[in-house]
């Protein structure tokens, strides 16, 4: 049976203030906030320093070395969305570059995330157009085969819906889905001001060990002072 090939034009998005909010907390709150979940493969890293970005997925199932369905993906693009692209077999191949980054950003799109290579790094970081990626590479693609945007895929070890949030920055990208970006919003603001009390009290020289109140776990576990 042939496969099928498909793709889908009508997706549900993160609102915009949810968005916004779960960009200012960062990759790394976020991912505690949602209980530890969604955290992409560490070999996805960020191509340039300081981007942090909040986005609902526009998905991309390629075959690997063949960026024909990033092409029909812009079309899909609406402003605010982030294209995560993945394909059916390992590959590092360079699947964007500085043209087809210039067309995704001029229909919205404010970064990608590769589980594949990247090009014309220079270029793309002096555009300030935020790419995570699993690899670097000067080899190119083709534009020949079938794939499908906007459908369920596997990305960096996660599996990502299209209209998922993706959050990102230096220290990488976290996945959030649709169902649970609202309240991940409220429980990453919360720690957000936790944080802001347990940094004064560090700041003023108080000691992990008494304001987690680890001493008593140091006994327990056998830990002895000499």
């Amino acid at each position: 049976m042939t496969a099928r090939h498909v793709v889908v034009r009508s997706i549900e998005r993160v609102p915009a203030g949810i968005l916004t909010s779960l960009a200012a907390a960062g990759a790394s709150t976020v991912h505690e906030a949602d209980g530890r979940r969604g955290a992409l493969s560490p070999a996805i890293t960020p191509i340039q320093a300081g981007a942090r970005i909040a986005g609902s997925a526009v998905t991309v199932s390629c075959h690997p070395g063949d960026n024909l369905m990033i092409h029909a993906a812009v079309e899909q693009v609406r402003p605010g969305d982030v294209v995560v692209v993945t394909t059916t077999s390992p590959s590092t191949d360079g699947m964007l570059g500085e043209l087809l980054a210039t067309s995704l950003r001029a229909h919205g799109a404010i970064g990608v995330v590769l589980d594949a290579g990247v090009r014309d790094v220079a270029e793309l970081r002096e555009m300030g157009f935020p790419v995570w990626a699993r690899a670097v590479s000067t080899a190119g693609t083709v534009k020949a085969s079938p794939g499908s945007v906007n459908v369920p895929i596997v990305a960096g070890g996660q599996s990502i819906h299209p209209g998922d949030a993706i959050v990102a920055d230096d220290d990488g990208v976290v996945v959030v889905p649709h169902a649970r970006a609202a309240e991940v919003r409220i429980t990453a603001q919360k720690r957000i001001d936790t944080e802001i009390s347990k940094r004064s009290r560090l700041a003023a020289g108080e000691l992990g060990l008494d304001m987690y109140e680890l001493r008593p776990l140091l006994e327990q576990l056998g830990v002895i002072y000499e």
